[in-house]
């Protein structure tokens, strides 16, 4: 088995694991509502810092870029509300234009 299959595979288990202890550790009693907040706002919370990181990483720094101006434009596309499409065509192209330049 190679390294990085051995990887993904101590990652599933790994993750089926946490995923069972929570249910193991409530023992079928109902979270209270304050801790089912919680719980509701780790996903988005989560997805925020993937975006970030994935929008400053530039290998092992942290760098402001095209990649970085592109997220920031989608993003304002999406405060505006726009469609997700219109967001990233908005993205790709103002990352595009700023890696021509």
């Amino acid at each position: 088995m190679s390294a990085s299959t051995a990887l993904i595979v101590g990652v599933a288990l790994t993750t089926a694991a946490m995923k069972a202890a929570g249910p193991m550790a409530a023992g079928g009693r109902r979270l209270p509502t304050a801790a089912l907040s919680v719980v509701a706002m780790l996903a988005p919370a989560l997805l925020a810092a993937l975006v970030v990181t994935s929008a400053f990483a530039d290998g092992t720094d942290l760098a402001v870029g095209a990649d970085t101006a592109g997220v920031a434009a989608g993003g304002a596309a999406a405060m505006w509300g726009r469609s997700v499409i219109v967001c990233v065509i908005v993205a790709a192209v103002v990352c595009a234009v700023l890696r021509a330049v």
